[in-house]
Formats: C-alpha cells, structure tokens, sequence
C-alpha cells in the first residue's frame, strides 16, 4: 500500500471515529427516559417514562401577575425539602428546579390544584411531587425533560 492511500485511510478513519462520537454525544443530549409535559391550558402535567405513560396529575401553575414560563429544559437541581426565600419561607417540599427559581414541587394547597394559584411554579399533590422527585433521582437530570406549554 503506498504512502499516501495509507495517509488517506487514518485520516478518513479519524474522521469516522469523530462522526461515531459526535453521533454518541447528540444521541445521549436528546435522550430522555423521563418526559414531563405540563399543560397550562388544562393545568395537567403528563408523565412518560421510557415512552410509556406513568401518571396524569392535576398542577397549580402562576397565578393572575405570576407566569409560569413556557419551555423545554432539564432539571438543574433538585431537594427533598426547600423554603422559598423570596415568599415567605414557604415550604417546597420534593423540589425540582428547572429554570432559574421555579420548580415543580409538592404543596399542601390541594383545594387549588387544577387551576392557576402559584407564584409561578409548578405545584402537585406533595405524593406525587415525591413520585416525580424519585424519578428524576433514578433517571438522572441528563435523561428528564420539563416541558412545559399552553
């Protein structure tokens, strides 16, 4: 073989062990064994684990003057229990934060779930919220989507 076929094949075999990784890395990045799609308009969040459904449940999100932000992101952190500095020290129990301060966490404020009452986050029943907590804490935050529209 001559000198240049052979120069020509580890190049062209670098560039298809860069192509194999970049594939690897796209593959991993859009990967999500946990969906969650919250529904503004029916105040529901829809959870899919490896693309099955695993629970519908009623939210709170903001209020009138207290939006909730549409988008798609993957958790950032999570807690077991937060106080919300910024209103009242109120309590945020199961805590996934997504976006900046908001969260989807538990609330003892069941009466209210099914419509607009939060300050912008999403709220669940505090059993669910748990659930949703210990998902993401077995999938991971890389393989769990929020997704969240009207």
């Amino acid at each position: 073989m001559s000198k240049t076929i052979r120069i020509l094949l580890n190049r062209l075999s670098a560039v298809m062990v860069i192509a194999g990784f970049m594939v690897a890395v796209t593959g991993t990045a859009t990967r999500a064994d946990v969906v969650a799609r919250v529904d503004l308009s029916s105040q529901t969040m829809h959870v899919k684990v490896n693309g099955r459904t695993y629970a519908r449940w009623k939210i709170s999100s903001g209020r009138k003057g207290f939006r909730t932000p549409t988008g798609t992101w993957r958790p950032k952190w999570t807690t077991k229990m937060h106080y919300s500095r910024k209103y009242d020290y109120s309590p945020m129990p199961y805590s996934v934060f997504y976006h900046r301060g908001y969260a989807v966490h538990g609330t003892n404020y069941v009466r209210r779930l099914g419509r607009p009452a939060s300050h912008g986050c999403i709220r669940l029943r505090t059993a669910n919220a748990r659930k949703f907590y210990n998902l993401v804490k077995r999938h991971g935050r890389r393989n769990t989507v929020i997704k969240v529209r009207y």
